[in-house]
């Protein structure tokens, strides 16, 4: 089974304290239904809409078209307000049964790692600490554990974008990299080993920016990477930045407000690598983007999720 989304895992129970807090596991309540390809919008409106937030949000490919979606909750989800949501998200897709139960003696960032395997995506494979003796040398591998940050390449968009940054690079060499929302610092990782150039990353999650810090660390891109603490180019080492490449794997609401910036920021022929979106989404930002002077260069789709490679026109803002 393979794991296709992750978010962050929970804090301790804020009753937890002292010599308990070293020794208790997390009290988790998990949720988890069975779907069609409706899974990952399912996956998707879990993490965006439902109240109490969840701390982990998956789907687990069973084969055959079907799919085990889960999310964790520190506290016990309404199962009526729960089925509700699923069922929107779902469009009437036919669905399993909904189950909720505790995993209070279960460690769910183990869990989820040992049901992942590597993923490759072009000249990359993305794998855990678990596979990291299964790496077939002629690719460029990258470590990433599940854990406190999005983006481990098992989700589609993340995917799309290690693709898409694979075949840009067979025609382009940009020689100034931005990964925006870098989460887990992957994307970022993978434009320094690929172009041996220093590669910026920014993201406004203190955890994230740490997480990827230490991935740098691990994968020995650190000299490459620098990450930034901020939300986009709101930092004093971005203000004058200029990116050949940006690379943005955020949700639909973000990609809309950043299309003025990027068309300020991006200069002539230079590119951006677009990912998070459905495939309704994306018509939509391909016409925002179209009206700040980008055209479309490669729309990659895989499992419903929607990559876009635009290329900056010319240096002129069309449309704020």
């Amino acid at each position: 089974m393979q794991a296709l989304v992750e978010t962050k895992p929970p804090p301790f129970p804020a009753a937890t304290r002292g010599r308990e807090a070293e020794q208790a596991k997390p009290i988790l309540y998990q949720a988890s239904i069975d779907a069609d390809a409706s899974a990952e919008r399912i996956a998707r409106a879990l993490e965006e809409a439902f109240e109490p937030s969840p701390v982990a949000v998956g789907v687990f490919d069973l084969g055959k078209g079907r799919f085990e979606v889960f999310a964790h909750f520190e506290e016990p989800p309404g199962r009526d307000a729960l089925l509700a949501l699923i069922e929107r998200a779902s469009g009437g897709a036919p669905l399993g049964q909904l189950r909720i139960k505790d995993l209070a003696d279960e460690d769910w960032v183990t869990l989820s790692q040992g049901k992942r395997g590597p993923v490759k995506a072009g000249r990359f494979l993305v794998h855990g600490s678990h596979d990291r003796g299964k790496v077939p040398r002629r690719l460029a591998a990258i470590e990433i554990d599940a854990g406190q940050a999005f983006g481990t390449a098992h989700h589609a968009s993340t995917r799309g974008c290690l693709i898409a940054l694979d075949d840009a690079l067979k025609r382009f060499r940009p020689r100034d990299v931005l990964d925006i929302g870098t989460g887990t610092g992957l994307l970022a990782i993978a434009a320094a080993k690929a172009l041996k150039v220093r590669v910026r990353a920014s993201d406004n999650d203190p955890l994230a920016a740490g997480t990827a810090r230490d991935n740098a660390r691990k994968n020995a891109a650190a000299p490459l990477v620098r990450v930034i603490q901020a939300t986009g180019f709101a930092h004093p080492r971005l203000r004058q930045a200029a990116p050949d490449l940006v690379l943005a794997n955020l949700l639909e609401r973000a990609l809309q407000e950043l299309a003025p910036t990027l068309a300020r920021r991006i200069p002539p022929r230079g590119r951006a690598i677009l990912s998070g979106l459905t495939k309704a989404q994306a018509r939509g930002i391909e016409a925002r983007y179209a009206a700040q002077g980008f055209s479309l260069e490669r729309r990659i789709i895989l499992e419903g999720w929607t990559t876009l490679v635009i290329i900056r026109r010319s240096g002129r803002t069309l449309r704020d």
